[in-house]
């Protein structure tokens, strides 16, 4: 979800961008305009344009419609590739939480055993040409006086470059995600042992009146306990508890329950957080966001 929405404001990005494109600079001659008596908007409707630029030497010299739009790819870009590392991450042995379609992986020439994650990896390099193309055209414009020069003939190739290469991303993209199977056993595994949730039982005790410092204590202590007996927090017993924190009493079996990860993951029914709830909240609000676009 946390994907989407990057990926939905990229939409929106686009979108606005649209309304400052949607100008039309004809009629504005080289320079100054023209003595003729023409129409500019009548030839602006007819090609389809909401408007006309107002000033003829900014409609002449200024190409910040197509800057614009590259800064947009570029962040687009950017959250392809942030989403493909995470992929490729995913993908290698060590996590192995996602196995890729062949569709978008190759083989290795040397280690026939390994699939190569090639789509993940091509989004994720494709996206510094995207950002070139952007500096160029940023600094082919940076110290241009007014009006028309030559340089700007520099626009074309890198906005086209841009537009063709994402065209060829986003596809590549969504058939990787479509035909991602993801290992979920392997991923609720890798959630034990690690102590990640150490803070839901300080969130409990604060919840139960002791100040936020001394739970911070008494969290600490428990580390510290199963660190020397070398076990996690799930295989923590009541007794184990009771060596530790004996002034909990009655409450230990709660204790307990707060540091599962299921516990913790429901916990967090915040706007935006990780409850089953607020994680349907989104989806819904996502679908009505793709119904409305």
């Amino acid at each position: 979800m946390a994907y989407f929405w990057m990926l939905a404001r990229d939409r929106e990005r686009i979108a606005d961008a649209r309304r400052r494109i949607d100008r039309s600079p004809l009629g504005a001659c080289a320079l100054a305009g023209t003595g003729f008596p023409i129409d500019r908007q009548q030839t602006a409707d007819m090609l389809g344009f909401s408007e006309v630029i107002p000033n003829s030497m900014d409609a002449v010299s200024d190409r910040d419609f197509s800057i614009e739009l590259l800064s947009t790819c570029a962040l687009l870009s950017m959250h392809l590739s942030r989403l493909a590392e995470e992929i490729i991450i995913w993908n290698s042995p060590e996590y192995a939480y996602v196995i890729l379609d062949d569709k978008v992986t190759t083989g290795s020439s040397i280690m026939p055993q390994k699939k190569n994650p090639d789509v993940a990896e091509l989004l994720r390099g494709k996206t510094g040409r995207v950002y070139g193309n952007l500096i160029a055209m940023l600094t082919v414009m940076k110290g241009l006086p007014l009006a028309y020069n030559k340089d700007m003939q520099e626009d074309k190739e890198p906005l086209f470059d841009t537009l063709d290469t994402l065209m060829l991303l986003l596809p590549a993209a969504n058939l990787m995600m479509k035909t991602a199977k993801f290992q979920r056993e392997k991923m609720e595994s890798a959630t034990f042992g690690d102590f990640s949730t150490a803070t839901d039982l300080a969130d409990y005790l604060v919840r139960g009146g002791m100040p936020f410092r001394d739970a911070h204590d008494v969290v600490g202590g428990v580390v510290q306990y199963c660190l020397s007996h070398k076990i996690s927090l799930e295989n923590l017993t009541e007794e184990d508890m009771q060596k530790i924190t004996p002034e909990l009493g009655d409450r230990i079996p709660d204790a307990l329950k707060a540091m599962t990860v299921l516990a913790s993951v429901n916990s967090r029914t915040s706007e935006g957080g990780t409850a089953l709830s607020a994680v349907q909240n989104q989806i819904s609000l996502a679908q009505k966001f793709l119904q409305n676009h």
